[in-house]
């Protein structure tokens, strides 16, 4: 039997460079899975548009074969008319886009722009189409489909909106699945559900899968074939229990080591001193009031955090984990002041052992402008945190200008010296970010926040979006920074993995509430919530013989009201954070 998909010594370039993608050969057999592996830029999402034939007009391939095997035919997808491709593209061959904000039109509705397969490809009418779009829906995982048929992708969360993508892969039930970092921006939990589901999707429908990633613990729950790639060549091929036990090349061996994964053994760390504190959060909680859909329903009220209380000692890294929703960035935003708390609540802040605390929300004119140099954030996205009109220069300098501070001369020296401290040339002070790779820009956005030299960072997500190798990279400039300069962290996370590395302390949150707190010692090898020990289970290893315990993972990321009767909780009914052993704290009846 041939296979599904045979792609025969495919090489691509753009313009007159050299080729970008060299020599590339693998095959897929129907209903097997295989992974291409690889950082940013090695060819992999190339390859990929090559088969879809997608790619940008100043690429050509120059030279191969991609061939499809469907229906009793094979189709020469290299050499097929662009009729005939249009055919192909959604019906015998989907893919799930990295990006799904970018991939859905923000002026139409979900449930249209996942029935436009269907109206092209199977002439389906409204009613029908929508039937099944519903019906996908719920097999992927939208718990109120009709809602999400109706919303605009602005109103779903990432997770939701990549659920949007899959459905509009899946409708048409094609041969072959393309996916194109399916889950990299998404939780653990949600991570690990997706995973589940297309695996599902593919037992019953027969599909072939090639899944694109640079997670090697995702290719060891879902791959049977590995395809590693860097720089446009192939470096090593072959199935993956054989390749993931025993990878040969170097850069293979590499990947491995750069992954990051909770560590077998705890390493007990010395106790935190909880008195001399650089933050404090007391009693937090913040409420949203979002309208009703009709005028005859009452404004609905959004619990965005609830009772917050969190210790952050000077020097060390307090971490808050969760999936989207559940109140991280919100907590994060009320530490810089950007948000108000509720009545009640407050923040402390004492950038200095003996200086009294600052009331972050109660704060004047000059102590603001104080409080700014102090606390500064490293956002999630390195693409959207740096304006594409400045050069490195203007973004480095710009919160020196605001502060008033140094020369014009004085505060080029102070950039190009930042850029040294973070593993940068300082002869690249003329550039602009587009010329950077996604762990340069990072780099940048670190340089930037530790312009005015300040004593708390927030880092918000700042390697989710980044290569494994190149994740390692800014967790050890992050370490040797706070290490060499005193700077404390408050870091913000769905990677336990990046946390049990990086924090001396760990807050894990949930439906806006902390379920769980203790240092990662102790949360990591003895949790007791449920909620904790499904993000602990969806955490995928490159590990073969350990594969995602997704029952486990479904009991502690479902309702609240399902866990068990010590756990549960409801919008009235909350039990407290209790502490079990020193420094173990954990929300249950006890």
């Amino acid at each position: 039997m041939p296979p599904l998909l045979s792609v025969e010594n495919l090489s691509i370039g753009f313009g007159k460079g050299e080729a970008v993608v060299r020599d590339v050969s693998f095959a897929l057999n129907p209903g097997e899975t295989l992974a291409l592996v690889g950082e940013s830029g090695s060819g992999k999402t190339v390859t990929c548009r090559a088969v879809l034939r997608i790619l940008p007009r100043v690429a050509q391939i120059r030279s191969g074969r991609i061939s499809l095997h469907t229906g009793g035919k094979t189709l020469d997808l290299t050499g097929l008319s662009e009729r005939r491709m249009r055919d192909v593209r959604g019906n015998q061959v989907s893919m799930i886009f990295q990006e799904p904000m970018r991939s859905l039109s923000p002026l139409h509705r979900i449930g249209n722009q996942v029935s436009e397969v269907l109206w092209l490809h199977r002439g389906a009418s409204d009613s029908d189409a929508k039937r099944q779009v519903l019906d996908t829906f719920e097999r992927v995982g939208f718990p109120d489909p009709e809602r999400a048929f109706r919303s605009y992708p602005f109103e779903l969360s990432g997770g939701m909106r990549q659920r949007a993508m899959i459905a509009m892969a899946m409708v048409a039930k094609p041969d072959l699945l393309i996916a194109d970092e399916p889950t990299t921006a998404l939780d653990v939990t949600t991570q690990a559900q997706v995973l589940g589901l297309i695996k599902d999707l593919q037992r019953e429908t027969g599909m072939g899968l090639i899944l694109v990633t640079h997670d090697l613990g995702v290719v060891a729950n879902m791959a049977e074939q590995v395809v590693v790639m860097h720089r446009g060549a192939v470096m090593e091929s072959g199935a993956a229990e054989a390749v993931l036990r025993a990878p040969a090349h170097p850069y293979t061996k590499q990947l491995f080591n750069a992954a990051p994964s909770i560590p077998a053994e705890a390493s007990p760390a010395p106790p935190l001193d909880k008195e001399d504190l650089i933050l404090e959060l007391k009693h937090v909680s913040k409420t949203y009031t979002m309208r009703a859909g009709s005028a005859w329903r009452p404004d609905i009220q959004i619990h965005a955090c609830r009772g917050i209380d969190l210790k952050l000692p000077r020097g060390k890294t307090l971490a808050i984990v969760g999936e989207s929703g559940s109140g991280k960035t919100t907590a994060a935003r009320i530490a810089l002041g950007a948000e108000p708390p509720d009545p009640g609540g407050e923040v402390l802040f004492r950038p200095d052992p003996n200086r009294d605390a600052v009331t972050v929300h109660a704060m004047t004119r000059a102590q603001r402008t104080a409080f700014q140099r102090e606390a500064q954030m490293v956002f999630q996205d390195p693409y959207s945190s740096l304006s594409p009109r400045m050069r490195v220069l203007d973004a480095l300098t710009e919160p020196l200008e605001i502060h008033g501070i140094g020369t014009r001369a004085e505060r080029r020296d102070r950039a190009a010296a930042m850029l040294q401290q973070v593993g940068l040339s300082g002869d690249m002070l003329q550039r602009y970010p587009h010329a950077f790779s996604g762990g340069q820009r990072q780099r940048l956005s670190i340089a930037r926040a530790m312009m005015l030299d300040p004593s708390l960072i927030v880092c918000d997500e700042p390697t989710s979006a980044l290569d494994v190798s190149v994740q390692e990279q800014i967790l050890t400039l992050l370490e040797d920074i706070r290490d060499r300069m005193g700077l404390s962290y408050l870091f913000i996370s769905h990677d336990l993995a990046v946390v049990a590395r990086i924090a001396d302390e760990v807050a894990v949150m949930r439906q806006g509430l902390v379920v769980e707190q203790a240092p990662p010692d102790t949360l990591f090898y003895n949790p007791k919530h449920p909620y904790t020990k499904a993000l602990i289970a969806a955490q995928p290893t490159p590990d073969i013989d350990r594969p995602i315990d997704l029952k486990l993972v479904a009991l502690g990321a479902g309702a609240p009201e399902s866990w068990p009767d010590a756990f549960r909780f409801s919008q009235t009914v909350i039990p407290s954070l209790t502490e079990l052993e020193p420094g173990h704290k954990v929300r249950c009846n006890v």
